[in-house]
């Protein structure tokens, strides 16, 4: 069993001195005495300042918890309620008119919109699937999901079936026509594509010449082995390339030869330590910090069995092509890989300081992704490093988390804004005071991100006291939520992040709805984002096509002299009147609730899986993670605080729901039921998140989720 080691003062986890000594520090300049001393430095100034802003935290919830008793919901008094949010500090006065002076970012930031990944950094193979996703096929994409329809002659077949290949040539063949025309006709009629060399320059001829493209500079390089021919086209910033290859077997049935279309898909991805990551001790956070530095020195490889062959997947090399001059072009074949860091909260035993004190885990974060980042080798052009910081709440938080990231730059040897920061907009006051967020970050800010999900966990936490919340799904379409997505967009405008740095949007939770999805998810590069996150490398190629159809940075020209939302509208979400549910209404929202924490948290808590797809109560597979607990367990513990539902109807619920999650996890060799063993740490778990929800720190999941793994591996480990 691993134990402490004395480093300057602090108690470091064995396991986490060797990884820091034997693998982050060589190949750096960083020499290990003078790390650890100045690890001790940036703790004892650290720590303290993570654990007063909690303590802030608490005493703004305290005070609002009691505005609410005495005068009930928002409603009831709207203006009274802002002022007794400024009076107390939670809402702050707005900085003058600004632009961010954040510089040395790479393109994929600022200047290319395109679809953003989310990848627990914890798996390797999901990881390595994610960075290389930034080219993604089409044709596969349209084949293998319902983009295009599965019932009837086009259903998919357990071999090629040749009439759903047509429907896909003749979707791709759209794109084509939408995102690179011709000047007549369609490249759904292309009997062939070719090269011709004149004056030393190469130009693409179709259909012997007799076709052409509207905009022949669409055409920018090629490559070429044998009958094998690759012609790279760029829109918006974007590449696509049409492969051509007659001998190929999807190619032969052609009519121009077409074995694929390549999308340039996934421009950035996150690399996630946060919500997507079960890692509640040191060897967890060891294996976390391992795979990114194997991403930045690129040596992460995985090894796993698919379709009865062994594969080994690493790193994708860049892309080589002719240039129309003969020169040699180069692309990038990864994403822009970014880092999310946990937020304030959690503390971390792998650490502990002078006063024998856990330290802030997100203080550990951000020293140990940046050593790892020291040895990036292909990732950023710029040699900027990309820190995505989760849950801050409100401008001083996001101070904090720049001088965090000031402190890690001197202990490392880094010039001033090396790293960037990535703001997700996902609890209240951060949304509330969100132009004075992005001042306070103004010369290192990279990104701002709405998340839907947290970002309504907040909402009914911070609420609580109100009166009861509505059902989940009524929640979405009321009217705070537009404001809120529009004031991220307008605010990021107006402090200047067009052509700077990306505006984002949240995701899309349903991996298997693709068709809904290319029907929903345009709407967020229409609303002037750079980016929105999508659950899947399939699904980043299919929403790319929306970056070809709209112009993000002309949408961003037509957005900017909004009016922005105001604090009433943002501040205006109603309550429920119980009275409008009938019973039956009211036991399938706590049926659907319950169903979804179990579905996430067994996982989480037996087999220390962050991110799952979990069946709904209808059978459809969504994403889960951290905050979609969040939201649900924070509706029931709402409920039960106002009398909607009961305990015993709550526990019976979960026992009930209990059963039905077992059967879904039937096929998991390695998955314990819960049913009838209802003193089981899983479902204790998530019974404990819907039962003390209510008294949980900002309705986060994470205290009750870590208690009851470490639990499970300390039981586990005893059994061994």
């Amino acid at each position: 069993m691993a134990g402490y080691v004395e480093k300057s003062g602090l108690k470091v986890d064995s396991l986490l001195v060797d990884f820091i000594e034997k693998e982050a520090l060589p190949g750096t300049k960083v020499d290990p005495t003078r790390f650890w001393l100045g690890l001790a430095l940036y703790v004892a100034h650290f720590a303290p300042r993570n654990r007063a802003f909690l303590a802030i935290r608490d005493n703004l919830q305290t005070q609002i918890d009691d505005w609410h008793r005495v005068h009930g919901p928002v409603a009831n008094n709207p203006a009274a309620y802002q002022a007794f949010l400024r009076e107390i500090g939670y809402v702050v006065r707005e900085p003058e008119d600004f632009s961010i002076e954040t510089t040395g970012l790479d393109p994929e930031i600022s200047q290319i919109c395109g679809p953003q990944l989310v990848v627990p950094v914890s798996n390797a193979r999901y990881a390595l699937n994610a960075a290389n996703a930034r080219w993604g096929s089409l044709f596969d994409a349209l084949y293998g999901t319902d983009a295009i329809s599965q019932e009837g002659a086009l259903a998919p077949d357990k071999g090629y079936n040749p009439e759903r290949g047509a429907a896909v040539f003749a979707r791709a063949a759209e794109f084509l026509d939408e995102a690179f025309p011709l000047a007549s006709g369609s490249h759904g009629d292309v009997t062939s594509y070719a090269l011709d060399y004149a004056n030393g320059m190469c130009g693409l001829v179709i259909d012997g010449g007799s076709k052409q493209l509207a905009d022949p500079s669409q055409f920018v390089g090629y490559r070429q082995v044998g009958e094998e021919l690759v012609l790279l086209l760029k829109h918006n910033g974007l590449h696509v390339e049409i492969n051509v290859d007659r001998a190929n077997p999807i190619g032969k049935t052609h009519k121009a030869g077409v074995a694929d279309i390549v999308v340039e898909s996934a421009v950035t991805t996150i690399q996630d330590c946060e919500d997507s990551v079960a890692a509640v001790d040191a060897a967890d956070k060891v294996a976390v910090y391992r795979n990114w530095l194997g991403l930045m020195n690129g040596t992460l490889e995985e090894t796993f069995e698919k379709g009865g062959k062994t594969i080994t997947r690493r790193l994708n090399a860049d892309r080589a092509y002719t240039a129309l001059n003969g020169a040699t072009l180069t692309l990038k074949g990864r994403s822009l890989l970014l880092v999310r860091n946990v937020g304030h909260l959690m503390t971390t035993k792998a650490i502990l300081d002078q006063d024998g004190q856990e330290i802030g885990e997100g203080l550990m974060d951000a020293v140990v992704t940046t050593l790892c980042a020291l040895h990036d080798k292909t990732n950023s052009a710029t040699g900027a490093i990309y820190i995505v910081k989760p849950k801050m709440h409100g401008p001083d938080e996001v101070q904090f988390s720049c001088d965090i990231f000031g402190g890690v730059e001197k202990l490392l040897g880094l010039a001033d804004n090396t790293i960037k920061i990535g703001i997700m907009d996902e609890e209240r006051r951060t949304s509330a005071n969100l132009k004075a967020c992005i001042h306070a970050a103004r010369h290192r800010v990279f990104f701002i991100n709405t998340g839907f999900l947290d970002r309504t966990g907040d909402e009914i936490h911070t609420s609580m006291e109100a009166g009861p919340v509505l059902r989940k799904d009524d929640i979405k379409a009321e009217k705070w939520i537009a404001a809120y997505e529009d004031r991220n967009v307008l605010i990021g405008l107006a402090c200047g992040f067009s052509g700077k740095a990306q505006i984002g949007k949240g995701m899309w939770a349903k991996p298997d709805a693709m068709a809904e999805m290319l029907k929903a998810k345009i709407g967020h590069p229409r609303s002037g984002a750079n980016t929105a996150w999508v659950p899947s490398p399939t699904a980043a190629t299919l929403h790319a096509l929306h970056y070809h159809e709209v112009n993000v940075f002309e949408a961003q020209k037509r957005r900017h002299n909004e009016a922005t939302p105001g604090l009433d509208v943002l501040f205006s979400m109603p309550v429920l009147d119980p009275s409008t549910l009938s019973r039956e209404e009211i036991e399938r929202e706590l049926e659907n609730n319950s169903q979804g924490i179990l579905g996430y948290v067994v996982r989480w808590v037996q087999q220390g899986v962050g991110v799952s797809k979990v069946p709904d109560i209808n059978n459809v597979g969504l994403m889960e993670d951290r905050a979609t607990c969040r939201i649900s367990s924070q509706a029931i513990a709402n409920w039960l605080r106002h009398g909607v539902v009961s305990k015993d109807e709550v526990v019976s619920t979960f026992e009930r729901m209990a059963a039905v999650v077992d059967e879904q996890n039937a096929g998991d060799p390695i998955y314990r039921p819960m049913a009838g063993n209802f003193q089981s740490i899983a479902f204790l778990a998530a019974l404990d998140l819907a039962l003390h929800g209510a008294e949980q720190p900002s309705g986060y999941t994470e205290p009750i989720l870590h208690k009851r793994r470490l639990q499970v591996k300390a039981r586990d480990a005893a059994r061994a």
